[in-house]
C-alpha cells in the first residue's frame, strides 16, 4: 500500500497524494499570514510526491490543484477549522504504554456501542476517557465507538464523515483530537478494554467532499442510496483501493484501534472477482500477525450472506464478525406489536426459536419486505461471530421521535428483551445508557453550514416520518434536537438506574459463561414452542465421557404466569430470573413463569452406557 498524506520524520514531512485529474499539483504552506509553495512531482499512476519539505507538527496547508485550486489533503490527519479549512502536519509520535497489549478473543467480548458528541457532557474523548471505571465496573470490555471521520459542523451521526483521516476537531476539548484520541486508546487497553472504530466506506457526506476534484473516486454508472458508489472495481480502482485500505491500515496501526466496524457492507458496490472487503480482511490478517494482536473486522449488513465470514478458500471475505439484527427484530416485534417496514417480517415466537438454533431467522426464506428471498445458510458458523442487540444508533436514532425500548414497553419488557439477546450465545452488544435504563431519546441530528443543504435535510426527514403518519418531526438541525440525544449521567446513580446497572452486570456474566461453555455451538439445540400460550422452552446439550450439561431457557411473552412442567424436573437449577428487578432468581421452588419473563437454568446429567 502507498501511504497518502503528510508523512513525518526528524528531518521534515514527504507529501503524498493521489490527484490523477491534475497536471501540476502544489503544497502551500500557511503560516502566520505566509504562504509559501512547494512543487510536487509526478511518481507515476496518478501520484504527486515531494521530497522532504520544511514542515513540521502544527503547521497548516493545502493542496494546489493546477496553480488554481485550493483544497484539503484527502488523506488530512486533522482538521483544525473544518473539512473546508486547511490540513493540519501531525507527529505520529506518542508515549504508547500499551506495550503488552494483546487484544481480546471474540468469543469475550461485550461490546459497548457510544456516540462521542453525546456520550458525555463534553461531549468528547476526554468525556469517554473519564467513564472507564463505569465500563470496568459493568464489565463491558470492549467500546464500539460510532463514526469520528472529519464532517461539517460539530454535531452528525458521523456518518457524513468526509475528512477520513482526520478525528473530528470539536472532538478534543484540551488539546488537537488527534492526539486525546490516542489517550482514550491508550488509556483503555491499560483497563483491559478494546476499542473498535466504527468507519463508512460505502459514500461520503455531503458537504467538504472533496475526493471528487483529485481522482475518480466514485463510479461513472454505479449508485447507491447515497449518491454515485465509491469506485472499487472500474477505472483506476486499485488506487481508490488503496486510499481505503490505508485509511484502515492508519486507524489499526497507527491509532492502536482493536477493530472496525464497515458501515453497511451491502452497500458496497464491487463486482470484482477479487473484493475490496476480501482485500481488506487479508490486510487486517496480515496487520493482527504484524502487532501480534487481536483485530476484528466487523461488517453490517442486511443480506443475510455468509459470504462475509467464509474463508478466502471458500471464497469468502474472511471478516471476523457481523451485526446479525434478526435477533433484534423478532424481540422488538414481539414485545412492541410494530409491523412496519423490515418489521413486517417478524413477530412470530417460532422465529425466536429460530434464531436461538441457528443464530439468524432468514437463510433463504421469503421476504415480505424485500418481495424477494432473504439470505443463505451459516452452517458451521461459529454463533458468537453474531453481534446482537436490543438497541443500537440505527434502531433507535432512525425512529421519528429517537425513542429507547424502555420508553415503548416499560422496564419489566425492556429487560426481558435484554436477557433474551445476552443468553443467545452471540457477541452482546448494550447501546449507550441501556445498561441504566436510560429514557432520552438518541435523535437524528445535523450541522450543516449549507442553508440549502440544511433545508434540504429537514424536509426529506418530514417526507420519510409523513408516510407513517407522523406531523411533528423533530428538526435535525436544531441545536435543541441534538441536546435532548445527550445522556443524563446523574440518572444512573438513581435507585432505578442503579438496580438496571445492577442487574446487566449479572447478564454480562451469564453471557460470558454461556459462550465459554459452547452450548449454542452446533446441531445441539431443541425447541419446545407453545405459539397459543406464548412460551418458547429453549435446551442446549454439552456433553462430555461422564456428564450432560443441559442449559434451559424459557421465555413467555404473554400477559400473564404460565406453568411449566420442566420445572419440576429434578436436578435443574435457576440461574436468572428477569423478572426480578436484580435478574436474581427468589429461593424458592419454581413451579410458573411469570409474565414477559426469562428464565435461564442449568442442569446435570451423568451419562450411562
Amino acid at each position: 500500500m502507498t501511504q497518502l498524506g503528510a508523512l513525518t520524520d526528524e528531518d521534515g514531512t514527504r507529501f503524498v497524494v493521489w490527484a490523477p485529474k491534475a497536471i501540476r499539483v502544489d503544497v502551500l504552506k500557511l503560516n502566520e499570514g505566509r504562504r509559501q509553495v512547494f512543487s510536487l512531482e509526478k511518481t507515476g499512476h496518478g501520484y504527486f510526491e515531494s521530497r522532504r519539505l520544511p514542515f513540521q507538527h502544527g503547521d497548516l496547508y493545502k493542496f494546489v490543484l493546477d496553480g488554481e485550486t485550493e483544497l484539503p489533503d484527502p488523506a488530512s490527519r486533522y482538521q483544525p477549522e473544518g473539512p473546508h479549512g486547511p490540513s493540519q502536519v501531525v507527529s505520529p509520535d506518542y508515549p504508547w504504554k500499551d506495550r503488552n497489549w494483546h487484544g481480546i478473543p471474540l468469543n469475550e467480548l461485550v461490546v459497548y456501542e457510544l456516540h462521542v458528541g453525546t456520550f458525555s457532557e463534553e461531549g468528547s474523548f476526554k468525556g469517554i476517557e473519564k467513564k472507564i471505571p463505569h465500563f470496568k465496573k459493568l464489565g463491558a470490555n470492549c467500546l464500539e465507538i460510532m463514526p469520528i471521520a472529519q464532517f461539517a459542523g460539530s454535531r452528525n451521526w458521523g456518518y457524513d464523515g468526509v475528512g477520513l483521516y482526520a478525528p473530528q476537531n470539536n472532538y478534543g476539548r484540551h488539546r488537537e483530537s488527534y492526539n486525546e484520541l490516542k489517550d482514550l486508546i491508550n488509556a483503555c487497553h491499560q483497563n483491559g478494554i478494546a476499542v473498535i472504530l466504527d468507519v463508512v466506506y460505502n459514500h461520503l457526506g455531503p458537504e467538504g467532499n472533496y475526493l471528487s476534484k483529485f481522482g475518480n473516486y466514485f463510479s461513472d454508472t454505479e449508485k447507491n442510496g447515497w449518491g454515485d458508489a465509491l469506485n472499487f472495481d472500474g477505472p483506476a480502482h486499485k488506487q481508490v483501493r488503496n486510499y481505503f485500505l490505508e485509511n484502515a491500515r492508519y486507524w489499526l496501526e497507527e491509532f492502536h484501534f482493536d477493530g472496525l466496524r464497515l458501515d453497511a457492507v451491502h452497500a458496497i458496490v464491487d463486482k470484482s472477482e477479487h473484493p475490496f472487503l476480501s482485500e481488506l480482511g487479508g490486510c487486517a490478517n496480515a496487520l493482527q500477525k504484524k502487532l501480534h494482536r487481536q483485530i476484528h473486522i466487523i461488517a453490517e449488513s442486511e443480506t443475510n450472506d455468509p459470504v462475509i465470514l467464509k474463508p478466502p478458500y471458500e471464497q469468502g471475505w474472511g471478516l471476523t464478525a457481523q451485526w446479525a439484527d434478526d435477533l433484534h427484530h423478532v424481540v422488538h416485534t414481539l414485545l412492541t406489536g410494530e409491523s412496519q417496514g423490515y418489521y413486517a417480517d417478524f413477530g412470530e415466537l417460532r422465529q425466536l426459536a429460530k434464531a436461538y438454533q441457528r443464530g439468524l431467522v432468514f437463510e433463504g426464506e421469503y421476504s415480505k419486505n424485500k418481495k424477494a428471498p432473504r439470505g443463505k445458510s451459516y452452517c458451521g458458523i461459529s454463533r458468537t461471530r453474531f453481534v446482537v442487540c436490543t438497541q443500537n444508533h440505527d434502531q433507535t436514532g432512525n425512529r421519528c421521535e429517537g425513542e429507547r425500548l424502555i420508553t415503548l414497553v416499560g422496564p419489566e419488557k425492556a429487560r426481558m428483551a435484554a436477557a433474551t439477546v445476552f443468553f443467545s450465545g452471540a457477541m452482546p452488544m448494550l447501546f449507550m445508557g441501556e445498561e441504566w435504563g436510560a429514557r432520552n431519546p438518541f435523535l437524528y441530528f445535523v450541522d450543516h453550514s449549507d442553508p440549502e443543504l440544511r433545508s434540504a435535510v429537514c424536509e426529506g426527514r418530514k417526507k420519510e416520518f409523513s408516510a407513517f403518519g407522523f406531523e411533528n418531526v423533530p428538526d435535525p438541525a436544531d441545536e435543541a434536537t441534538f441536546k435532548r440525544s445527550m445522556l443524563d449521567w446523574e440518572k444512573a446513580e438513581e435507585s432505578e438506574g442503579l438496580e438496571f446497572t445492577k442487574y446487566y452486570q449479572r447478564l454480562i456474566e451469564l453471557s460470558r459463561w454461556i459462550r465459554k461453555q459452547q452450548y449454542f455451538e452446533g446441531e445441539n439445540v431443541d425447541v419446545t414452542l407453545d405459539e397459543q400460550n406464548k412460551v418458547l422452552e429453549v435446551l442446549a446439550h454439552k456433553s462430555t465421557e461422564a456428564v450432560t450439561e443441559d442449559l434451559w431457557v424459557c421465555f413467555n411473552f404473554s400477559d400473564s404466569a404460565r406453568a411449566i412442567k420442566t420445572l419440576k424436573e429434578p436436578g435443574l437449577e435457576v440461574l436468572f430470573d428477569s423478572h426480578q428487578g436484580s435478574g436474581q432468581p427468589l429461593k424458592i421452588s419454581y413451579t410458573e413463569i411469570s409474565a414477559f419473563t426469562v428464565l435461564l437454568a442449568r442442569r446435570s446429567r451423568k451419562e450411562t452406557h
